[in-house]
């Protein structure tokens, strides 16, 4: 078996050990830094300079963990049943996003598998799954994961990754994977020992950035880029969504995300099928997204805080953090969402203290992921609580049907459709007992600033701390949440049916509201999405068919009273 690694820290020799046993490596006299050579397969690992074996930073398997040696997989091995999936473009699509860990008991790719005809029954297009890149011990979020060309084990490894998505495809569901480029988690990551995986040129939440332009960017880059082409190829992942790229410091002429699309785009010819990115990004600039033809960087779509945090604050009315921004008027944030596709397209951001954003183009909504709930806003939030903890039915039917009814790519987080009662808290499992008190501290310093006691915030190393996080799939059989997940069903279907409320066309979109009564009708074509969330009956000139209701509504020709709490579409 060959083997090759890019380790130009090593200084005199590098030798590869096979089950424990060394086998010296030769330098490439082709490529500077990387070693090569020939030996026997088996769980390996690199040994530089006489130091201690290291995984391969390119390892495409971590079976004993992140700290152990790497394994060899022969993607050409596996059985694909439904040879004929030949993608599906992301325009028009709506996702889904879980973890795996967390979507059912079990915890398994194999239980999710399991799971796909609720999915597929809701009407969703595709999955996006949390990042499944290996991390210490079994739960965790997985964006501290490590070995970017591996599987989590505990999930199933690289063969229940490919058989989850050989399922979803058999069933038409398309998968995206949630990556990470911006750093790697504290335990597990040995790429400083190799090489200039890292540069303190740029700094980040995280500390030293990825080198993405400084001595040695290139082999970087093409590690990077070559992982995210590994998930689409060898596991035929249908698109990436890239973890906040911001943090992806580069000053290079060309920008490693455009380079990164570029690549995708190739591999989409080659495979004749439709790959994409999707980015995280809190800059607000349509350039991300805008065709490299035109100046952007080429990515398909990325997610749009901006019309989160305004629905939040409209439907809770919380104004603390970075909700300020949008609790002034809530309806009228929503309101400039839905028609310019950011809040923030260039003016002031009281959070930030500065001007943000810029303006995006009218002409492409679907550019932009549009959600009610996100792993990040409800995860992130001290008690892991979800919407629903708070809202009625009927307050959470109003967002869904100005999510599912927008000019945006849609996007749901696992149980949402049916109101979960569960939270989704932040959850580890580090098996370093140091690391593991550094973060219960820091979480609980972090909430403390906020007026959070130590003990109201939950341990992320605690086992109940996972434990409430998974969903109970008891619930979608009995009310109330077995009435909202029917109305999530007509939602989706309703969008499909009605090419109109699907229009990306920002433009088009003409939005009613009423501050301080509390309602607001979104114009989508011929159809008007009217929402109360008001405390008191709001009497709206509507007239026409009640194709979709949820809550209280009368009517008379020309007029509907619509009672607090409550939505109805209208089609004329």
């Amino acid at each position: 078996m060959r083997y090759e690694v890019w380790a130009p820290y090593a200084a005199e020799r590098v030798e590869v050990a096979v089950d424990g046993r060394p086998h010296a490596l030769a330098r490439d006299g082709a490529r500077a830094g990387w070693w090569h050579g020939e030996a026997p397969a088996g769980d390996y690992a690199f040994v530089l300079d006489g130091g201690r074996p290291l995984p391969d930073p390119r390892s495409p398997r971590q079976p004993h963990g992140p700290d152990g040696p790497s394994r060899a997989v022969d993607h050409a091995a596996f059985n694909w049943s439904h040879t004929g999936w030949r993608g599906r473009p992301l325009a028009g699509s709506v996702l889904y996003e879980l973890h795996i860990g967390t979507f059912t008991a079990a915890g398994t790719f194999e239980a999710a598998a399991e799971r796909l005809d609720h999915l597929v029954g809701l009407g969703v297009d595709f999955v996006e799954l949390m990042p499944v890149c290996p991390f210490p011990g079994k739960h965790g979020w997985g964006y501290d994961g490590v070995s970017p060309w591996a599987v989590h084990e505990p999930y199933g490894g690289p063969e229940g990754l490919k058989r989850f998505v050989d399922a979803a495809h058999r069933k038409g569901l398309g998968v995206v994977l949630d990556v990470v480029h911006n750093h790697l988690g504290p335990a597990g990551n040995y790429l400083p020992m190799f090489g200039p995986y890292f540069t303190d040129r740029h700094h980040t939440p995280w500390g030293s950035a990825v080198n993405l332009d400084a001595p040695g960017s290139d082999e970087v880059r093409a590690y990077l880029i070559g992982s995210a082409l590994a998930w689409l190829r060898d596991y035929r992942i249908d698109g990436l969504r890239l973890d906040a790229v911001h943090a992806l410091a580069d000053d290079r002429a060309v920008h490693f995300l455009e380079e990164l699309a570029c690549e995708v785009d190739r591999l989409a010819v080659t495979t004749n099928r439709p790959l994409f990115l999707i980015a995280e990004s809190d800059r607000n600039d349509p350039r991300t997204t805008a065709p490299r033809e035109a100046g952007g960087q080429g990515l398909a779509a990325q997610w749009s805080d901006d019309f989160h945090h305004a629905l939040h604050c409209a439907l809770t009315g919380e104004s603390q953090g970075y909700y300020g921004d949008f609790a002034a008027a809530p309806l009228a944030a929503v309101a400039k969402a839905l028609t310019r596709g950011w809040f923030h397209d260039g003016g002031w951001s009281s959070f930030r203290g500065r001007h943000h954003g810029r303006p995006f183009p009218p002409a492409h909504g679907d550019r932009l992921l549009g959600y009610l709930q996100t792993h990040d806003q409800i995860g992130n939030r001290a008690l892991g609580d979800r919407i629903s903890t708070g809202l009625s039915p009927g307050r959470l039917a109003c967002g869904a049907a100005l999510v599912l009814t927008s000019p945006f790519t849609p996007m749901l987080f696992m149980g949402e459709e049916w109101g979960a009662a569960t939270p989704w808290q932040y959850f580890t499992d580090h098996t370093d007992p140091n690391l593991a008190e550094a973060v219960r501290r820091g979480r609980r310093r972090e909430f403390a600033e906020h007026g959070w006691a130590a003990d109201a915030v939950p341990d992320p190393q605690e086992p109940a701390t996972v434990l409430r996080s998974v969903l109970d799939w008891t619930e979608p059989r009995r009310a109330p949440h077995s009435e909202l997940l029917h109305w999530y069903r007509l939602l989706i279907r309703l969008r499909r049916d009605s090419p109109e409320l699907s229009d990306p066309d920002l433009a088009a979109v003409r939005v009613d509201a009423d501050e301080a009564a509390g309602w607001l009708v979104v114009h989508r074509g011929p159809y008007r999405v009217a929402v109360n969330l008001g405390a008191s009956a709001a009497a709206l000139p509507l007239g026409g068919e009640v194709v979709a209701a949820f809550g209280g509504h009368s009517g008379s020709e020309g007029a509907i009273t619509l009672a607090p709490d409550s939505v109805v579409i209208v089609r004329p």
